[in-house]
């Protein structure tokens, strides 16, 4: 999927928006920006400066006009109702445009303080339509005890020690999010998250074997990611078997690293478990 996302002079907010879904390297997706005003201009300062508060640097990016060569994008994000109705009348197919979040204001002139309102305006945005299947044809959605049989049949699938229904209830009941990935209107995948004292962890991970290298793993990984972000955890962690480098390279892509080994974690068969951790760094201001 090729998205693109539009401002006016594809300074301030377009640059955010991209810098930001980039920054997440989920599968299957390509990310880009234009405007209308400028070509070759730098980002705006405090567009870099925010943006840098939460780890994602920005500073090589230029503007550029929006092209015919931009209708090729098969999903664009506008920031506002004037920038849809310059696209439709420019030619852009209808069907592919939508205005990010309602429409995000622009900072430009703005304070530090204008600009991380609008950045976080524009995460929550992001995070929105990825999460509710406007950008890949699938959802992450919060799951519920409803959905109990359903996870206890990908751990069926999955896994050669899955977990009961009673477990996964049991988990539920106890300090444990679940997420899980619908698409066709069927549950196809799912991640379970279990906060404790400031710390967490990812007890599974699971996709449908039918559905895999639809980047679902990616996206629920990144709803954990974004979840353990925002209740402001120390760090996020999992055991992943040493022989799965598919998961293994997943992980890494997310930012997680290697942080030692469980010896004889797994049975059936016996191995190792490689503990993956990614810790977080806090601004000031967070989204």
């Amino acid at each position: 999927m090729r998205v693109l996302f539009v401002c006016s002079g594809n300074t301030c907010r377009s640059p955010m928006a991209e810098g930001y879904l980039s920054s997440k390297n989920i599968k299957g997706i390509e990310v880009s920006s234009a405007g209308f005003m400028s070509e070759g201009e730098r980002v705006s300062k405090n567009a870099e400066a925010v943006m840098n508060e939460i780890g994602i640097d920005i500073s090589a990016h230029t503007s550029r006009l929006i092209s015919k060569e931009c209708k090729a994008y098969e999903k664009i994000f506008c920031m506002g109702e004037s920038h849809r109705l310059a696209l439709i009348s420019a030619g852009f197919s209808q069907g592919k445009i939508t205005v990010l979040g309602g429409g995000v204001s622009d900072p430009f002139g703005g304070s530090l303080t204008v600009y991380r309102q609008c950045r976080d305006e524009i995460i929550s945005a992001v995070d929105s339509a990825l999460y509710g299947g406007e950008i890949l044809p699938f959802a992450i959605l919060p799951a519920e005890k409803a959905d109990i049989p359903a996870i206890a049949e990908l751990e069926s699938e999955c896994f050669t020690c899955p977990w009961s229904e009673n477990a996964i209830l049991e988990s539920m009941e106890h300090n444990t999010v679940f997420f899980k990935a619908v698409h066709n209107k069927k549950t196809v995948g799912y991640i379970s998250v279990t906060a404790v004292s400031g710390e967490g962890y990812i007890n599974n991970i699971a996709v449908k074997g039918d559905c895999r290298n639809m980047g679902i793993g990616s996206v629920l990984l990144d709803r954990a990611v974004t979840f353990s972000h925002k209740r402001r955890l120390e760090f996020i962690s999992l055991e992943v078997r040493a022989s799965n480098a598919t998961a293994i390279s997943l992980y890494k892509n997310a930012g997680f690293i290697n942080a030692g080994t469980r010896k004889n974690f797994y049975d059936n068969p016996k191995e190792d478990g490689i503990i993956m951790t990614r810790r977080f760094k806090y601004a000031d201001t967070l989204y």
